[in-house]
């Protein structure tokens, strides 16, 4: 903060000095034959057009000075014929029109001539839903848009909020009821939307455990747990995230594994597959190996 001041009052200095050196100049050629030629007429315009500038600067009104040069260079430009007509724009899909038009600064009253086409680009992709945009300026009256947008590739949750991010993690929109969004695989946590391509891309290879999950939640920013439809949680672990999917998918096809009545399947150690029964089931369990075990008793008596 301390810079500021200081700043201002160098910005202030500069515009002092250029002024007074501005009304020097003027003086020094106001006894030149220039002005007894005719052109003191000019140099009067250009003082009292310095004069302008630095007391817009000093009153903090020079963004509207600006914008009313604008407005006036184009309205000058739209007597000459190169009013913007006619407007294509393409690729656009959850951006509307109104949205490209008015974050590219494109008004009823622009002209191609002064229309700052990179300034344009550099605004239309701030917005998120906007990957790469392209704008041209076809004279005398044509302007070009082309919109290449990101596409939804996840949704992402994260303090009781959802939003539907990019492949790359960007935060497209918050979540709503589109069609569109309804199948997108479900992320939870701290780092899942900058991981989110990993476990998505991995799933993608089992389908059979893909389409039982629910959500995938990032734990530690180091590894995930599927939380499955059925109220299973899966323990991936850091390393070796395919190896542990594909050997999850075997033991469910071949044991049901994800079908019997457990609440853990930990796949954190390579070499072995732990689950923790549920409450009945443990519950069960026991009443049968009690059951067993006085069977057996019996019958040895």
């Amino acid at each position: 903060m301390p810079a500021r001041p200081a700043a201002l009052a160098e910005r202030t200095r500069l515009l002092d000095r250029a002024i007074i050196g501005g009304r020097r100049f003027f003086v020094g050629l106001s006894a030149s034959r220039a002005v007894r030629a005719g052109a003191g007429v000019w140099l009067t315009a250009l003082l009292f057009a310095a004069t302008g500038i630095y007391g817009l600067e000093r009153g903090g009104l020079m963004p509207a000075a600006v914008e009313t040069a604008r407005d006036m260079g184009d309205a000058a430009a739209n007597l000459a014929g190169f009013k913007i007509a006619n407007v294509n724009l393409s690729g656009q899909n959850h951006v509307t029109p109104g949205d490209i038009l008015t974050t590219a600064g494109v008004k009823p009253t622009s002209s191609l001539l002064f229309l700052d086409a990179e300034g344009a680009r550099m605004r239309l992709e701030e917005l998120a839903w906007i990957k790469r945009a392209t704008v041209q300026k076809l004279y005398p009256d044509r302007l070009d848009i082309q919109i290449v947008e990101r596409e939804g590739f996840a949704l992402w949750q994260k303090d009781g909020k959802i939003n539907v991010i990019a492949r790359d993690g960007t935060v497209i929109a918050p979540y709503s009821d589109d069609p569109r969004y309804i199948r997108l695989p479900i992320v939870v946590g701290d780092g899942a939307e900058t991981s989110v391509v990993e476990i998505v891309e991995a799933l993608s290879l089992v389908p059979g455990v893909r389409d039982q999950v629910r959500a995938a939640i990032r734990v530690a920013d180091r590894r995930w747990t599927l939380k499955m439809r059925n109220g299973i949680d899966v323990r991936l672990p850091e390393q070796g995230l395919n190896d542990a999917l594909e050997q999850l998918a075997v033991l469910d096809q071949q044991k049901s594994l994800l079908s019997r009545d457990i609440t853990v399947v930990d796949l954190r150690l390579p070499d072995r597959v732990s689950v923790r029964l549920s409450d009945a089931a443990y519950e069960a369990r026991q009443a049968d190996l009690k059951a067993k075990a006085k069977a057996k008793k019996a019958g040895s008596t």
